[in-house]
């Protein structure tokens, strides 16, 4: 006979076990595909593109493979003190370095990211964003000379007509615009004051050359988008440049850096020392006129501004709304519209006079 097991040791039998039912086999197998699915996705790459706060650049301090950043030849320049940051969006694509689902989720999920779907990106983004950085170091050059008092000679060159033109069947693209109204046009200036003269549905009489002949043609204004009168025709200036001004960055694209390069040129090309060490950042594109025009990311860009240590930020009064609740602490914004308003933002910025410039909020 053997003996009983020791007292304590026995464990109750309890109910028999259940077989599985329908149900639980259901939920069980969900769980399985859920959880692979993910794992899945977490490995393959996603088609998106990630947005963040990429870096500044200083125009006066700061070098690129060993070479400041801006400088201008053919003019006498001097010494800047201070920093004038032009800021910048760091993009990942799925096309340039694949990527997966795991940083997509967690970029969403980073107030300093956005992510959007690679689809909404144009085939030839990379080629327009690069066009348009080039150009936008033309405009800024023409916009400082402005601000200086200085004209610059322009061959105005016709290159399209916009939706709803009266131009088109009189004017032809690769027309050069002689005059108007009369009026000869040899700067930028003198054909916006001869076009803006008129009210909107004014004629007006434009001469052109074309093909070593002058030609005249006659023909209704039409309201642009921002209710000024237009032509109705899109143009393509060739400009007679007295100085030459260089930028040592070639990896950088987009118009948002025009404002940083006009301020950074007038700095450069006046004696006075408009920031006294101040730290400014800032974005905008900027028009021939000096007008400052909204861009994208600007909430990253003053993350990224902060991050690198500036303490005042520019930004275009027409992205006031997407800066109120997103300006990182200890970051000052002075609206402005256009390179008068942030040449003297720059320089009451300097004398320590900054209290009565105009914010976002």
């Amino acid at each position: 006979m053997g003996s009983a097991p020791p007292e304590g040791l026995i464990e109750p039998l309890g109910e028999p076990p259940r077989s599985p039912t329908v149900r639980s086999i259901v939920l069980a197998l969900s769980g399985m595909v859920s959880a692979l699915l993910v794992a899945v996705l977490v490995v393959l790459p996603a088609p998106f593109m990630i947005e963040g706060a990429g870096p500044t650049f200083d125009a006066f301090g700061g070098k690129v493979a060993g070479t400041t950043l801006v400088t201008v030849d053919g003019a006498k320049t001097y010494p800047a003190s201070g920093q004038l940051r032009l800021t910048t969006v760091a993009v990942s694509r799925t096309g340039d370095t694949p990527f997966s689902l795991g940083p997509v989720v967690r970029a969403w999920l980073d107030p300093a990211s956005s992510t959007f779907p690679d689809s909404q990106v144009e085939a030839n983004h990379d080629a327009v964003v690069q066009q348009e950085w080039i150009s936008s170091q033309e405009m800024a050059s023409v916009a400082a000379l402005g601000q200086l008092g200085t004209d610059v000679p322009a061959k105005i060159r016709i290159a399209d007509f916009s939706p709803g033109s009266r131009a088109e069947g009189k004017l032809m693209i690769d027309d050069i615009i002689v005059s108007v109204d009369g009026k000869p046009i040899r700067t930028l200036p003198d054909l916006s004051g001869a076009i803006g003269a008129h009210s909107v549905g004014d004629p007006v009489t434009v001469v052109v050359s074309r093909a070593g002949k002058d030609v005249s043609a006659t023909f209704p204004t039409v309201k642009g988008q921002n209710g000024k009168t237009l032509m109705g025709v899109a143009i393509d200036p060739t400009f007679d440049m007295p100085y030459t001004v260089n930028v040592a960055i070639d990896h950088v694209g987009g118009p948002s850096a025009g404002l940083i390069f006009s301020l950074a040129i007038v700095d450069l090309l006046t004696p006075q020392d408009e920031l006294h060490g101040a730290k400014v950042a800032g974005t905008g594109t900027i028009a021939p006129d000096g007008e400052v025009g909204p861009i994208g990311g600007i909430a990253l860009k003053m993350i990224g501004a902060r991050r690198a240590g500036a303490d005042w930020f520019l930004a275009p009064a027409s992205n006031c709304s997407e800066v109120v609740g997103h300006v990182p602490a200890g970051l000052r914004v002075v609206s402005v519209a256009n390179l008068a308003e942030a040449y003297d933002a720059i320089v009451a910025i300097g004398d320590q006079q900054a209290g009565d410039l105009p914010t976002c909020s």
